[in-house]
């Protein structure tokens, strides 16, 4: 995917300043408004939407760490990001110059997660003359993703051969979980953490602990409302990260058995029905070596389904597997798009989409 990278100050040309509580920016994710003139983004895949007049276009940011990157598209050309690399502290970012007169779109997503800290974003400016105008309308179809590094996109724009936990190659917005909610028309929300697991994690935190807050930069008291947003479809795709720190590095002892393994991920997914009672439910693997011929974890996946449906009658909740490919690394792009089909797929059997 082409991107340029751009980090300069843009303050010298920007005439129009627009504020980050401006009515017309439409904003989608687990942000924190508790400032509503810098609200503070952490979760990948947060975005930011509008639609202006002017020239030119920069975007004002004030990033915790310097770590996170962002995308911006402009005009609905989704396949030519200009890629924000944020410097720490607060700094405005020229994204757009030479626009034709008349109406223009921009979307800002946030490629990296809460492992990079949050950004609080501080508005816009535009060039002297311009505007927002009436954002576009809000998707009507809603899904939800609570995953790990798969869900997040970690290393998804890497070389095949190359490393993949540079941020640079970070992007969720060509992760699995963000594809399938744009084939499907669907406003996302996307709770994941790399290294996350659900009975352990590589760090003193587990999904269970992580999924209600607001912040996702580490473990905190923050506390995300669940009826400003609800979901219509859900997908959970966690164990992978277990499945490594249970089996191989043996970090979990007693070692827990099949059942407990069941058990634990049977109550998380209780905990997500709970809050959810309406929403289609799909428990995702993969498509990393948890599925690989062999493996125990698809058979945990399944086996908790079929308890939570033979104890509660509960209809809507599913199971999907996406194959192992033998590749060694975290998905590439190619990878997610693959996982993403057949996701899309699914979910449109399922719910009639």
């Amino acid at each position: 995917m082409a991107a340029l990278m751009l980090a300069g100050q843009a303050c010298a040309w920007a005439g129009v300043a627009v504020q980050a509580d401006d009515a017309q920016l439409q904003y989608t994710g687990r942000i924190d408004f508790a400032d509503p003139a810098r609200p503070m983004l952490s979760w990948p895949g947060t975005s930011i939407e509008a639609n202006f007049t002017g020239a030119s276009l920069a975007v004002r940011l004030d990033d915790q760490l310097g770590k996170n990157f962002f995308n911006v598209f402009i005009d609905g050309d989704l396949a030519h990001p200009v890629v924000i690399e944020a410097a720490k502290g607060s700094k405005s970012y020229a994204v757009a110059t030479g626009l034709q007169p008349g109406a223009h779109r921009f979307l800002l997503t946030k490629r990296t997660e809460g492992e990079e800290g949050g950004t609080w974003f501080q508005g816009l400016e535009l060039a002297d003359g311009g505007k927002l105008l009436a954002p576009p309308p809000r998707k009507q179809r809603r899904i939800e993703f609570f995953g790990d590094s798969i869900t997040t996109g970690m290393g998804n724009e890497s070389p095949d051969d190359g490393p993949d936990d540079r941020l640079k190659d970070k992007n969720n917005f060509m992760s699995y979980s963000s594809i399938t909610a744009r084939a499907l028309d669907a406003e996302a929300h996307i709770t994941s953490q790399s290294g996350i697991g659900v009975m352990i994690s590589w760090f003193p935190f587990t999904m269970p602990d992580f999924y209600d807050q607001l912040s996702a930069v580490g473990n905190n008291d923050t506390h995300w409302d669940f009826r400003s947003w609800t979901p219509d479809v859900v997908v959970i795709n966690l164990f992978q990260n277990d499945r490594w720190l249970v089996d191989r590095e043996k970090r979990l002892q007693p070692m827990p058995d099949d059942a407990q393994r069941v058990a634990a991920y049977r109550a998380f997914v209780q905990k997500i029905r709970a809050l959810y009672p309406k929403a289609y439910i799909v428990c995702a693997l993969g498509s990393m070596d948890a599925v690989q011929e062999g493996s125990k974890w698809p058979g945990y996946v399944r086996s908790a389904v079929d308890q939570i449906r033979a104890q509660s009658g509960d209809a809507r909740i599913d199971t999907i597997v996406f194959p192992f490919t033998g590749f060694g690394g975290h998905p590439r792009v190619k990878q997610h798009q693959a996982n993403a089909a057949q996701l899309t797929a699914f979910i449109r059997q399922k719910m009639g989409w």
